[in-house]
C-alpha cells in the first residue's frame, strides 16, 4: 500500500476535502447524527479527532462538499486501516436534506476508486445498521457484496449488515463498464 492521506478528491457534483474549522457550523446544522450539542463541541470534535490525524498519511477523513454551493453536507472516513491485510473499513454520513439523491453513492464510489487505484488496497468493507437499508443500497451501488449480518452488534443492540469489495471485484466492474461504453 502507498498511503496518500486525506487528499482532495472530486466528482461531478462534489469535492471531498479535509475538515476546516470554518466547517463547524455547517457540520452542526447538516449532519443527522450530532457529535456535540453546540457548534463549539462539533468544532472540538473535528479538530481533535480529524485535523490532528491529518499529519498521518494513513488517516483518511473527508468532508463532503457540494460544488454548487460550497456547503459541507456530510463526512466520509476510513477506520481500521490494516496495512498487513491491505484493508480498511469506510463509514459515512450525510445530512437528511441530501438523502436519496445519489450523492453518497457518488462520494463513496470516488473513494473506492482512490483506494484501489492510488493506495493499492486489497479489500474495503463497510457496515450499516439493519434499520438503515438505504445505506446498504449505497454499498451495493459501488459494487460491494453483502457478506453477513453481525447480530446485535450496534451500540443500540441492533443487527449490523457487513459488505465488502475486493480489488479483483472492482477491476472486473471497471472492465465491464469500459466494455459497455
Amino acid at each position: 500500500m502507498t498511503h496518500k492521506g486525506t487528499v482532495v478528491l472530486e466528482t461531478e457534483r462534489l469535492v471531498l476535502r479535509r475538515f476546516s474549522p470554518d466547517d463547524a457550523a455547517a457540520m452542526y446544522n447538516n449532519m443527522p447524527t450530532k457529535v456535540g450539542d453546540t457548534i463549539e463541541a462539533v468544532y472540538d470534535f473535528f479538530c481533535k479527532n480529524w485535523v490532528e490525524s491529518y499529519t498521518s498519511l494513513s488517516s483518511y477523513q473527508w468532508v463532503v462538499v457540494l460544488k454548487s454551493s460550497g456547503e459541507p453536507i456530510g463526512t466520509l472516513r476510513a477506520d481500521m486501516v490494516d496495512d498487513s491485510r491491505r484493508s480498511l473499513e469506510i463509514g459515512y454520513g450525510i445530512g437528511e436534506n441530501w438523502w436519496h439523491q445519489g450523492i453518497m453513492t457518488e462520494a463513496v464510489g470516488r473513494v473506492v476508486r482512490f483506494f484501489f487505484e492510488e493506495v493499492g488496497l486489497h479489500r474495503i468493507s463497510a457496515r450499516h445498521n439493519v434499520s438503515n437499508p438505504r445505506s446498504g443500497g449505497v454499498m451495493l451501488n459501488v459494487g460491494m457484496v453483502q457478506e453477513g449480518v453481525l447480530r446485535q452488534a450496534s451500540r443500540t443492540g441492533c443487527d449490523v449488515v457487513l459488505y465488502a469489495i475486493l480489488a479483483e471485484d472492482y477491476l472486473a466492474l471497471r472492465c465491464s463498464c469500459k466494455q459497455d461504453a
